[in-house]
């Protein structure tokens, strides 16, 4: 038989291709790499426009705390130095009280007797007030309290030995006169001059460019910010970043306007009223040294050249720093004591004491250092509790605007916060 090849079995069926798969929708889909992250983003811009605001509250009101604190040192700093140069002319009053008062011998005058020891007593009393005032200058004003002490002593012995005709006096007078010179007046000049810088470092403690510096770059802050949500909302101005600008910056101009008003009113004051204290008490101080050195010279009876020589030294002061108001009584004494010279000179020692010492129903050209004296002496008075009032004047206003910053620091933040939130509210 023969036999045929069995037939090739049929390929199995081809498997059917599967389905695509459905997309998903974009909301399910995960975020690829250019996806932002709205919400977050907004957070953060929240916090930074936010953070602008209060730091630019915070740190503005801190320099306007900072301008107040200033003018109140600088009004304590001229007082003390008011007290210090008081200390200084009381001092030197009392010396050329009783070198005027040695002069005459034997029981001396009890008016000029009071009015010194009314000179101590105000020195003493005034040392005590400074000392409490300002901290810095208790050791050195304890220095002087025991000078004075030493120099009150010294007078006494002099009177004593006076009064009973013994030359020693004259030596005691003399020592005490030098002592006060070569020891306290050196650390009261000390005290002036610190607390001179003290006091004009201080009138320069109002800092408007600070001010204006700090509301630019706030304004430029939520410039930026403002810039970052037009592009992502294609909206020109977010009404509440604008609005916390507006608050910025009004309040940048009336702070820094402020602080250049009360830094031109301190320059002025520097130059006019405090000068004039300072340089009208300098000359008050030299004025009495020129008294007193009259006197030494006297007492010294022919080798007082070295306190002539003294005596020209504070007539220039004098003249240089007093009010020129003042200065025709000064002349007139002047006049008096180049003739008081001229009978020391011409061996008429005891004429020259008389015009020294002479009372003013005795010699008119007497009143013209008392009158000299006296107005002075008011004039520093008036000019330095002016300088004082107008430091003090106003503060209060400084503290006033200071906590307003603080508050519409405040108001700007949430302005930025509400701004965003609209933002915030459109995206969702």
């Amino acid at each position: 038989m023969s036999q045929t090849a069995a037939p090739q079995a049929a390929p199995p069926p081809a498997a059917p291709a599967p389905a695509a798969a459905p997309a998903t929708t974009s909301a399910t889909a995960p975020a690829d790499q250019g996806h932002v992250d709205t919400p977050a983003l907004l957070n953060r811009w929240q916090l930074i426009g936010m953070t602008v605001a209060i730091v630019f509250g915070i740190v503005s009101a801190l320099v306007q705390f900072l301008g107040w604190q200033a003018d109140g040192r600088a009004a304590a700093d001229t007082e003390q130095l008011v007290r210090v140069q008081k200390i200084r002319s009381s001092l030197l009053s009392a010396d050329a009280l009783a070198t005027n008062a040695f002069l005459v011998g034997g029981l001396e005058d009890p008016q000029q007797r009071r009015e010194y020891d009314a000179r101590i007593s105000e020195v003493l009393e005034g040392i005590t007030a400074a000392a409490d005032a300002q901290p810095a200058d208790q050791a050195a004003l304890i220095a002087v309290n025991q000078q004075v002490e030493l120099y009150a002593t010294y007078i006494a012995n002099a009177r004593s030995n006076n009064r009973q005709g013994y030359p020693v006096g004259a030596a005691y007078q003399s020592l005490a006169s030098d002592q006060l010179r070569n020891s306290t007046l050196p650390v009261l000049e000390a005290l002036v001059d610190a607390n001179n810088d003290r006091a004009r470092d201080a009138m320069n403690g109002q800092h408007p460019f600070w001010l204006l510096g700090l509301g630019v770059v706030a304004l430029l802050g939520l410039w930026w910010l403002n810039r970052e949500l037009a592009n992502a909302f294609r909206r020109r101005i977010n009404r509440g970043i604008a609005f916390a600008g507006a608050i910025i910056a009004v309040v940048t101009v009336i702070t820094t306007a402020g602080a250049f008003i009360r830094d031109s009113s301190n320059d002025s004051l520097r130059e006019d009223q405090f000068a004039d204290a300072v340089a009208s008490a300098q000359a008050l101080t030299a004025a009495n040294d020129a008294k007193a050195n009259e006197s030494l010279r006297l007492i010294k009876r022919g080798s007082g050249a070295a306190n002539e020589e003294k005596w020209g030294e504070a007539a220039a002061v004098v003249t240089d720093n007093a009010p020129s108001r003042f200065l025709a009584d000064w002349e007139r004494y002047a006049d008096q004591h180049r003739t008081i010279v001229e009978r020391d000179e011409s061996n008429k020692w005891d004429d020259a004491v008389k015009l020294a010492t002479a009372g003013p129903a005795e010699d008119e050209d007497k009143t013209a250092f008392v009158a000299f004296n006296d107005n002075l002496s008011a004039h520093v008075a008036d000019v330095s509790k002016e300088a004082v009032d107008e430091l003090g004047s106003w503060r209060w206003l400084a503290l006033v605007v200071g906590a307003l910053t603080l508050l519409l620091g405040a108001a700007a933040a949430v302005s930025v916060e509400r701004g965003i939130g609209v933002r915030r509210r459109e995206f969702a």
